[in-house]
């Protein structure tokens, strides 16, 4: 796909995400990898709903900008998902309301912040990783981002929101959607003791679709 091809992707599945309710403001960011090493981003203070192809954020290998607006402050966690994740060619990070809701809850598990809840869930986002608070554009999130060695595509930033990479952009987006829609189901249903996956048809999804998740954990 040409860069001017995937400006315009930014700026269409941004928009999208905006009009649809999932990062109010000008909250939320993404990005996506180019094949000379440097990748597009969003710029800082923008909104996703009318982003500009022209003024994204052109950063070079080394992240350092080459044209375009300022980026977003975001850029330490966005490198760090395409330093551990060899294969992710995109980045979306939201402030979508239930995932916010979602990573302030005291019973997350950070390894697991879900339970295997849909077979959607576990194929388009695998498991979920909760790391602990750091002030927007904290150098810091980048650490624990690269803490987790890899292992997770999806990730909650605490009392923040979710973060996720994907072999191309529209992925990335469809991940997040899911992780969305699937707190949204924790949070309908916490304390009603719901149906979750059980370990052998978790065990299947990861047959037949090739799924490699971090861990299993049981759930009945």
């Amino acid at each position: 796909m040409s860069e001017t091809r995937i400006r315009e992707e930014i700026c269409r599945l941004g928009r999208s995400l905006f009009e649809r309710g999932l990062t109010p403001g000008s909250s939320g960011n993404i990005s996506v990898k180019l094949d000379d090493g440097g990748w597009l981003v969003t710029p800082t203070n923008a909104s996703l709903g009318s982003l500009d192809p022209a003024r994204m954020s052109r950063l070079g290998p080394d992240g350092r900008l080459v044209s375009g607006d300022a980026p977003t402050k975001e850029v330490p966690l966005h490198t760090a998902l395409y330093q551990t994740r060899g294969a992710a060619r995109a980045v979306v990070h939201l402030h979508s309301t239930h995932s916010v809701a979602l990573s302030m809850l005291p019973e997350i598990d950070p390894r697991a912040a879900l339970p295997p809840m849909t077979p959607y869930y576990l194929m388009k986002c695998g498991q979920t990783a909760l790391v602990p608070y750091y002030r927007p554009g904290d150098p810091a999130v980048a650490d624990a981002i690269k803490g987790l060695a890899g292992k997770y595509s999806s990730v909650l930033l605490a009392n923040h929101g979710p973060v996720v990479s994907g072999d191309t952009l529209e992925a990335a987006v469809y991940a997040i959607e899911e992780l969305e829609e699937t707190a949204k189901l924790y949070l309908l249903l916490r304390g009603l003791n719901p149906r979750y996956l059980s370990p052998a048809q978790v065990e299947d999804l990861i047959d037949v679709f090739g799924l490699t998740l971090p861990q299993t954990h049981d759930h009945t």
